[in-house]
């Protein structure tokens, strides 16, 4: 089932939650919206399942070219997963996964062979059916999580919508149900979309990702044009740590203090501010100038305890920078705290007035 929205408005009261907001989700897709809280995208996810609907006037909901707007939510197939659960405690598994089919009318309920097989068939998918006589209070958060996506499934949604379904989980297993979730969908190949404010998750699982802001559409693209390609200074900085540097543009130069860059996109002969931002992995260090564009800093503090080690270091100029380097860099270097260093970026994203352009340095 495809997703289409056209223009969506919403308010609370005089909070305007959604902001004009249009999106197309392709029929088969995994998608993640993406934001802070408050951004809009949990509204944004129940105005697609029918559980709140837009201002009066100010947008469609298409599903699969249909205008289903101000249909409730029982008449568009769609299967809702919660953040926590909302399993009925006095239910066991099997009777948990079961409920949508049961409560059907009687003229659209299978029979109790068909309920049974399929709801073993569900259990037997998330792998849990050998706990499918268990009660949700004797399940790990993880497992109650499962059970609630296998009862979303159960009454065949056309698509399925999830808010924030392993925000209430530790991190561990946090990872491990992504991983199960993304080759779940790949089996199924059901309409997803699913709202998280993870950074990691929304980049490891979906196809592609809708970064939100304050109601609106930042960014949509897959996980690696979000990431190495950032739209606007928002999208760099949410998806991860940046180094920023403010300066000006001056014909085709961008300077930031003592690192000056050619900058090709529009030239001017007007000086006009900027920024640059550098994630820490795009920094090298280096034990003596090397001609390159760069600035000397202090080493202050040094983690070696992760995949890549960080490094924390104040320029000449007064600023805090974080560096991240691979291991045998770092020992190449035989880098310790309070030695001087030379810092040079390979690549800088630039943007005046919220436009931006990657520059190699």
């Amino acid at each position: 089932m495809s997703i289409e929205v056209r223009n969506v408005t919403k308010h609370f009261g005089d909070f305007g939650a959604l902001k004009n907001v249009s999106l197309e989700v392709r029929t088969g897709e995994l998608v993640a919206l993406l934001g802070p809280s408050g951004s809009g995208k949990t509204t944004l996810l129940r105005i697609i399942a029918g559980l709140e609907v837009p201002d009066p006037g100010e947008g469609l909901i298409l599903l699969n070219g249909e205008d289903v707007t101000v249909r409730h939510a029982g008449s568009r197939q769609v299967g809702f997963v919660f953040q926590h659960y909302a399993l009925f405690r006095h239910m066991t598994v099997f009777e948990n996964v079961a409920f949508g089919l049961r409560v059907r009318p009687a003229r659209q309920r299978p029979s109790k062979t068909e309920i049974r097989q399929r709801v073993m068939r569900l259990l037997k998918l998330v792998q849990l059916d050998w706990l499918a006589d268990r009660y949700p209070g004797q399940l790990s958060g993880g497992q109650r999580q499962r059970v609630a996506l296998a009862r979303a499934l159960a009454i065949e949604p056309k698509l399925l919508l999830l808010d924030e379904p392993f925000g209430a989980l530790d991190a561990r297993i946090r990872e491990e149900l992504r991983r199960w979730l993304r080759r779940l969908h790949d089996e199924l190949h059901v309409t997803s979309v699913f709202v998280t404010h993870d950074q990691e998750e929304a980049l490891e699982v979906a196809d592609r990702v809708v970064i939100m802001n304050e109601g609106r559409i930042e960014q949509t693209g897959t996980p690696e044009e979000v990431f190495h390609h950032p739209a606007s200074e928002f999208v760099i900085e949410f998806l991860g740590h940046v180094n920023i540097f403010h300066g000006r543009i001056e014909g085709d130069k961008a300077i930031f203090g003592p690192l000056e860059v050619e900058y090709s996109d529009s030239p001017t002969d007007v000086v006009l501010p900027a920024r640059g931002l550098v994630r820490p992995y795009h920094f090298d260090l280096a034990l003596e100038a090397g001609g390159k564009p760069g600035f000397r800093a202090t080493i202050l503090h040094i983690n070696a305890a992760a995949p890549q080690v960080k490094i924390e270091l104040l320029s000449d100029t007064g600023q805090s920078v974080h560096v991240e380097l691979p291991h045998d860099r770092y020992h190449e270097l035989g880098l310790a705290v309070s030695q001087t260093v030379f810092v040079t970026p390979r690549e800088i994203n630039v943007f005046v007035d919220n436009r931006a352009a990657a520059v190699p340095a």
